[in-house]
């Protein structure tokens, strides 16, 4: 089945294909593909700024920093 496992603060929930969620700026989250299929995930940033470097990684499993 193809779901994306979403952690938004302390709320966990599943997206279904088609399915959308919103993360509050500053807000912590994490997306986890808990299957094997691949997914496109679509990131929509509202804003005057859109850069990269405002990222904080709290916590990564792939060795980013």
């Amino acid at each position: 089945m193809r779901a994306l496992d979403v952690r938004v603060g302390n709320e966990e929930i599943t997206l279904k294909p088609g399915e959308h969620v919103f993360i509050p700026m500053r807000e912590v989250h994490r997306l986890e593909n808990p299957g094997q299929d691949e997914l496109e995930i679509i990131e929509v940033q509202l804003g005057d700024y859109f850069g990269e470097d405002d990222i904080e990684r709290i916590e990564d499993d792939f060795g980013r920093s």
